[in-house]
């Protein structure tokens, strides 16, 4: 039986191959960049009949390091690359069934790229949005 837990460390794990990356399936109570955090939003149940299928949209929000570093925005462009070695949409869909735990997943979009407010630090993060199918 597919869980939460089970999908968000599934796409941390897959995260955790991004050398230098610090990667959590759970939200932090405070972070030291550059890390991955794997979000829960939304499930919509029942896609399939006789509870055939869910789908599950998740965030994964990167934090680079502080908004006012010349280099966070070159660290965190790496990141938002389609492509390579450093990208979090290859490493999220470097195993899209998470080791058969899920049907299929995929990165759908990348957004709100810029500065954040996290524990009264600003950072430059970006999020991706996750769809999983399980």
């Amino acid at each position: 039986m597919t869980t939460m837990g089970g999908i968000r460390s599934g796409i941390a794990a897959n995260l955790a191959t991004i050398t230098g990356l610090r990667t959590t399936a759970t939200v932090p109570e405070s972070v030291s960049p550059p890390i991955a955090v794997v979000v829960p939003g939304t499930v919509t149940f029942d896609r399939a009949f006789k509870r055939g299928l869910d789908e599950y949209e998740l965030t994964v929000l990167v934090i680079a390091c502080r908004a006012d570093a010349r280099t966070a925005q070159n660290t965190l462009d790496a990141y938002c690359e389609p492509t390579g070695s450093t990208s979090v949409k290859t490493a999220i869909e470097s195993d899209r069934t998470l080791g058969g735990t899920i049907q299929d997943l995929r990165v759908t979009s990348m957004r709100n790229y810029g500065p954040a407010e996290i524990g009264g630090t600003v950072y430059l993060t970006a999020e991706f949005v996750v769809q999983v199918y399980a």
